[in-house]
């Protein structure tokens, strides 16, 4: 055992509270669905970049190497200023569907270096350029580029020659569940002296505008030249603090975390001081944008750094409840506790990765599991409140109502949640999901069951039984990969007679009902011959199978009717585990082996109803029509999944 399994069983068994923070906030929260209240459903425009500094969000936050609890009402990140920006560096720039010659596409450099999975020890590099960000550059050449063309990196704008860029580190390290230790480091790599403005940040996420609570708005005051005290009605008091041996912030300043009406829809702001004031104080040089009286519910501290060719500076900070604060809360003790959890780290990880793996192939398998741990993110969106609006703002339009998820009116989430990219992608994906959850089972088994359990539970699962696929569309079939990996994560967890039959139990039970769901809604005439959509690949078949044909036929898809002869091997498998420990389950593995054999028969059915060809040697989807069926001869990775179900 060590340090670090000793906190994820705390905190497993509610002992402490060792993952209430973690990487948890979003890189992109603009451009999202849950952001989006327009009529035709165009999240990219309802929600830009541009608009991002001034208008307050509704379901989440993002930030640039940033950290959150949990529910995301609080959250810490960085904003930075190189003296040539447009605008303050306080997220993430990409580019959007429209933009991308690829579609959306972040355009920065930045690395997850290191996590553990209680969020104990964790650390991210982010590499700023001292010349004037290209954000106009990399939007026009990048629309005027083909799809058949690469990409337009960034580092192919030159912005990066002679090195001329900040490395901006950010290590975190918890001395306990809502202490967290911070340290910043920044690098010149360039071949002169170079300027940052630097402000770490901390806010809240605004939930007392939309009238739909009467909690008192939260507060952050200055309680001292380094030391920023938050008061928050659910969440406790906070202490922000600063070092003040080396770098010492030049100044505190505060604002709201409100929209500024007045920039973006010609209103008037409920507030003198708004969401981008930081931006107008540090980029335009107005002053009266922060609030004078140093109180507020965004705060930061704001540095300036000269550095000398090759030089560095580390920047020291402290958040944490005041009930769990030290006396002493720099110094020694701070550097000893750091020193601690890394070591804690490369104990924990020279448990799981292999005693005979080299020393480079631990550094590619640590980083990749710190992007897979860095890529949680605290995720809130309750589609009926989406739906209807808010009640201290206009309604929005009546044509939401027969766009994106209507019918998903259930769906409740507010949950930290595994995505599959926090910038391209901050949404999750249900498949997705089911694949990262295998790796997660080798460092934090607990969170692996936990998530695969949380998306079979009423308020995520349909009524009808059908997993939620995505925001953009909920009801988009995603391969039934979800029992797998289920299944995966069982046996990965425990040695046999050690595993956790209530976890595969629980599982399973939800899964029947997700099991009858495909076969009563994706096979057309009931011949265990399988249709529905995307269930795959993105954009393998001739044309877009989420669509109905306009001739009003059907298609017979070789890779969902396999997914769906796997799916049944898989739950026989499950059936057979738990009749082990309970006879009833024999009846159940009955079942799926009779569904296998029967999908088996129909894909492989001579006489030209099933899908093999032998003319060919391949499986090929089947297109009905005028009483006979077609084949579509289409050599892709269509043909070739039915051999997973084997």
């Amino acid at each position: 055992m060590s340090a670090e399994s000793d906190r994820l069983r705390e905190d497993a068994q509610r002992v402490k509270n060792w993952k209430r923070w973690g990487p948890y906030l979003a890189e992109r929260q603009w451009g999202t669905v849950r952001e989006d209240y327009s009529a035709d459903g165009n999240v990219w425009s309802a929600f830009t970049h541009d608009a991002s500094r001034s208008r307050a969000y509704r379901w989440g936050e993002d930030g640039l190497l940033g950290i959150c609890d949990r529910e995301c009402r609080m959250a810490f990140a960085l904003a930075l200023w190189n003296g040539r920006d447009p605008i303050l560096k306080e997220r993430l720039f990409g580019l959007t569907g429209d933009e991308g010659n690829h579609g959306e596409d972040v355009k920065e450099q930045y690395f997850y270096l290191e996590s553990t999975p209680t969020h104990s020890y964790m650390k991210a590099l982010y590499k700023y350029p001292q010349a004037e960000f290209p954000y106009a550059g990399l939007v026009t050449e990048s629309k005027r580029r083909k799809r058949t063309d690469a990409e337009f990196e960034l580092s192919d704008t030159g912005i990066f020659k002679d090195n001329r860029y900040f490395d901006v580190q950010a290590e975190f390290a918890k001395g306990g569940p809502n202490d967290i230790l911070i340290t910043l480091t920044v690098v010149n790599r360039g071949p002169d002296e170079a300027a940052l403005t630097l402000l770490p940040t901390l806010w809240f996420r605004n939930t007392w505008v939309w009238g739909r609570g009467k909690e008192p708005a939260p507060r952050m005051f200055s309680s001292d030249g380094n030391t920023i005290a938050t008061d928050h009605p659910t969440f406790g008091r906070f202490r922000f603090s600063a070092n003040d041996d080396g770098p010492a912030p030049e100044a505190q300043v505060f604002t709201e975390n409100d929209t500024n009406d007045e920039r973006l829809f010609g209103g008037k702001n409920r507030t003198p001081f708004v969401k981008d004031a930081f931006h107008r104080f540090v980029v335009n040089g107005e002053k009266r944008a922060v609030n004078p009286a140093k109180t507020g519910t965004k705060a930061a501290y704001v540095y300036h750094l000269a550095l000398a060719s090759g030089a560095r500076a580390e920047l020291k900070l402290r958040l944490s409840l005041e009930a769990e604060t030290p006396k002493r809360e720099f110094g020694k003790a701070f550097d000893e506790t750091f020193a601690l959890r890394k070591r804690e780290a490369d104990e924990f990880y020279d448990k799981v990765l292999p005693s005979d793996s080299t020393g480079d192939e631990r550094q590619v398998a640590r980083q990749a599991y710190a992007g897979l741990l860095w890529s949680k993110q605290a995720y809130h969106y309750s589609v009926h409140d989406w739906l209807e609006g808010d009640p201290a703002f206009a309604e929005p339009p009546k044509e939401r109502w027969k766009g994106r998820n209507r019918n998903w009116q259930h769906l409740f989430n507010r949950d930290v949640i595994s995505m599959p990219d926090k910038w391209e992608y901050p949404w999750y994906a249900a498949w997705d999901l089911a694949f990262q959850m295998v790796p997660f089972a080798r460092i934090d088994p607990n969170f692996a069951k936990d998530q695969l359990i949380l998306f079979l539970r009423e308020w995520y699962m349909h009524p009808n039984g059908q997993i939620p696929a995505y925001e953009f569309a909920f009801g988009d079939a995603n391969p039934p990969v979800h029992a797998w990996a289920a299944w995966r994560v069982y046996k990965m967890s425990g040695r046999r007679g050690e595993r956790d039959h209530t976890f595969l139990a629980r599982v399973f039970h939800k899964l029947i009902v997700n099991f009858a769901w495909w076969v009563n809604r994706k096979d057309e005439n009931g011949k265990n011959l399988f249709g529905g959509g995307f269930l795959g690949l993105d954009n393998i078949g001739v044309f877009d199978r989420n669509q109905p044909l306009p001739t009003g036929q059907y298609l017979e898809q070789a890779d969902g009717t396999a997914w769906m002869a796997f799916y049944a091997a898989t739950m026989l498998s499950i059936s057979l585990e738990l009749a082990t420990h309970d006879p009833s389950y024999e009846d159940m593995a009955s079942k799926f082996f009779e569904h296998f054999v029967a999908i088996a028969d129909a894909m492989n059915a001579a006489g030209g109803t099933g899908m093999w060809d032998d003319q060919d040697g391949f499986y090929y989807d089947q297109l009905p029509v005028d009483g006979a069926r077609r084949p579509l001869r289409v050599r892709s990775i269509v043909g070739v999944i039915p051999l997973f179900a084997c």
